[in-house]
């Protein structure tokens, strides 16, 4: 698939200009650019060190008060945009749902070319947590994406033309998906893959910037054991797994689906790895034992892809915990003593600092409330509370499965000396499945018509804790909260942070805010017309300075729920001071009706119950109790809908959209049962 064919010749000045800005791209252009004026934003989190700090100030403290709209551009996507765009030279690179990849104009807002990597929609099923992608990676006149589907795909910069397209998941047993953006280090694409909710074994690959050839692979988990160990990470690994459990049948997990930084000088790649599979660590192995190298940092030699050392922020994992959230590298002073740092923010609830030369524990504080664990020793490992690891009984998760803090991106200003991120709180009660089998689908089990394999009962009693949201800005020398800005709902944006003593961020009800990066005061907002995920980047265009970001609300919360009256299509905003464009016309969300007079039988309703949590709650969410994101909620449909259940589950015309088919899943009578659930339950909200 894909050999390599002969970059496009330029034959118009705009696409020479492209050529010749995206050809200057490489790692010197990406150290350059972050030691000097940080003018472009060549790479997903600006530098190497992924600091997401600009330190241009033209837009600053003072003025910020003044920006306005100099464009915005239709991304033409109605699912979650988590994209960070890259801007070179005033191109700018940037994906939208699906996979489909934008090159925009940003000194008009007009667009360059697009590339639809057509995506087969019926298998949206086969991703968790939305049909998203990150961004792009941008590298010697070459635009690198993961599409959803797996392929690695590089383009020629200037014309959008495909060069050639590597099929990262081929020979690999389970479904996987990419969501995350590429990094391209010393030559090399490099790219993890998501999916430990189906059962799959995590690993990160490198290929060849020019041709795509794989150079080397390295495996977060070990495999199956009748088989020889790839290498000596894998034999340290597999001494702490319970052979019992036969966990290389559900794969182990460990994907490393987001964060990759780098540090040049030390020659060090770092990539976060993910949630066991499945989440119950008892029945993944009985036995108990650390399960190398789930949910843990782990340095790797970018030339070989050898496994140089790792430290595990939660052994054992046992709530979907993963530490694939956005690393920083940075130096800090310390006791008196600078040291070269990395520090993370992730879903389990503590902000860590550990030593990237050498992956040594340096201090863990929670930033938000948790019940798993009261601290971490001397030596870097948690201090559990038994009751939150036994599973026999319904436990409130605190943090749940969607994590404290999740993908949305982390900035850190070394004026202030403060990291800034969301975090959130989104409630779930958690029970282990003791009757869980591999691939068994079965009524009441969470998604397990989709292939889901969480070996976990959710929401057996509901949950008592309390849905949140906030704005954190932490000193990690301190370990603690410097401020903070509460939004009650979760799922807000990710974060930047400039030398004109700003950060942007976008958030979950709507909004594009700027806060004063010390004290936290509040100096602007602008209405975006749909939650926000993603982090805004900036930039300089013939010496002015722009502020973008790419707005579309969906992602794993989002899917189910919303905190706006409004939905719009995803959008490209972008900012300058004295910007006067007109704001875009919004999609006006439609008031919320419960749907009301399906005639149902209402001994069907505990089975229908079942039913839609093996196969429609993460989409769909609670009928009637949740409002519906990007998908809808069927307690607010049209009764002609939920009427006529069959002819839209059944090879129904919104499989082109995402819908999974059900066809050979569900009977007549099971579709049956599935409208006595939804209405009886819209009938059972309704008086309240």
């Amino acid at each position: 698939m894909g050999a390599p064919i002969a970059q496009a010749q330029a034959t118009d000045p705009g696409t020479q200009a492209r050529l010749a800005a995206t050809q200057r791209v490489d790692s010197n252009f990406i150290r350059t650019n972050g030691a000097g004026k940080t003018a472009d934003w060549p790479s997903y989190g600006l530098d190497y060190a992924e600091t997401r700090f600009s330190k241009l100030d033209q837009v600053n403290a003072g003025n910020v008060k003044q920006l306005g709209l100099a464009w915005s551009y239709n991304l033409e996507s109605t699912r979650g945009v988590e994209a960070t765009p890259l801007v070179v030279d005033g191109i700018m690179y940037v994906t939208a749902s699906w996979s489909v990849v934008h090159a925009i104009d940003t000194r008009t807002g007009q667009k360059l070319w697009t590339f639809d990597p057509k995506v087969d929609k019926t298998k949206a099923y086969k991703g968790c947590c939305d049909v998203v992608n990150r961004g792009v990676a941008i590298y010697e006149g070459k635009v690198y994406f993961g599409a959803f589907d797996g392929r690695l795909i590089a383009l020629d910069a200037a014309t959008g033309k495909m060069i050639w397209e590597k099929n990262t998941v081929e020979g690999q047993k389970g479904a996987y998906s990419i969501t995350g953006a590429p990094r391209v280090i010393k030559g090399k694409v490099v790219i993890g893959n998501s999916g430990a909710e189906y059962g799959v074994r995590g690993f990160v690959t490198a290929y060849d910037a020019k041709t795509g050839a794989q150079k080397w692979r390295w495996f977060v988990v070990p495999g199956d054991p009748s088989k020889p160990l790839e290498d000596a990470s894998m034999a340290k690994a597999v001494k702490t797994w319970d052979p019992s459990g036969k966990y290389w049948e559900a794969g182990g997990g460990g994907t490393a689906w987001d964060s990759i930084t780098y540090d040049p000088e030390l020659n060090l790649m770092y990539v976060g790895t993910g949630n066991g599979s499945p989440w119950s660590h008892k029945l993944r192995s009985p036995k108990g034992g650390d399960n190398l190298y789930l949910s843990s940092i782990v340095a790797i030699n970018p030339d070989t892809g050898k496994y140089v050392w790792h430290y595990q922020e939660t052994p054992g994992d046992n709530w979907d915990y993963t530490a694939t959230q956005p690393m920083i590298l940075a130096n800090l002073k310390i006791e008196g003593k600078s040291r070269k740092v990395i520090m993370h923010a992730p879903k389990n609830g503590f902000f860590f600092v550990i030593d990237r030369t050498n992956g040594k524990f340096i201090s863990a504080k929670n930033f938000v409330p948790v019940n798993w664990a009261t601290g971490y020793d001397k030596n870097g490992r948690p201090i559990e509370v038994p009751a939150a690891r036994d599973g026999s009984k319904p436990y409130d998760a605190i943090p749940g499965p969607y994590g404290a803090h999740n993908w949305q991106s982390m900035s850190f200003n070394p004026q202030t000396g403060l990291a800034y991120f969301p975090s959130q709180h989104i409630p779930i009660n958690l029970m282990d499945d003791k009757d869980w089998k591999f691939d068994q689908a079965a009524p009441a089990k969470p998604q397990s018509g989709t292939g889901w394999n969480t070996a976990k009962l959710l929401n057996v009693e509901q949950p008592k804790s309390k849905l949140a949201g906030r704005l954190v800005a932490w000193d990690p020398v301190a370990q603690k909260e410097a401020w903070g800005v509460d939004y009650g709902a979760p799922s807000n944006g990710g974060t930047l942070t400039t030398a004109g003593n700003l950060v942007f961020q976008g958030t979950a009800d709507g909004r594009m805010v700027a806060y004063n990066a010390k004290s936290g005061e509040k100096l602007w907002e602008a209405p975006t017309g749909t939650g926000v995920l993603a982090a805004p980047v900036t930039y300089l265009v013939d010496g002015k300075q722009y502020v973008s970001v790419a707005v579309g609300w969906g992602g794993n919360y989002g899917i189910a729920q919303r905190h706006t009256d409004t939905l719009a299509p995803g959008t490209v905003y972008t900012f300058a001071v004295g910007g006067t464009a007109k704001m875009p016309d919004y999609v006006q969300k439609k008031a919320d009706k419960l749907v009301q007079g399906v005639k149902y039988d209402p001994a069907k309703a505990e089975l229908g119950t079942y039913l839609y949590v093996e196969h429609c709650l993460a989409c769909h969410g609670v009928p009637a109790v949740n409002n519906g994101g990007t998908v809808p909620n069927l307690g607010y449909l049209d009764p002609a809908y939920i009427e006529n259940l069959d002819k839209f589950i059944l090879k129904g015309p919104a499989t082109e959209r995402g819908m999974p088919d059900f066809t050979g899943k569900l009977s007549m009578g099971d579709i049956d049962a599935l409208k006595a659930f939804i209405q009886g339950t819209a009938d059972a909200v309704r008086p309240k």
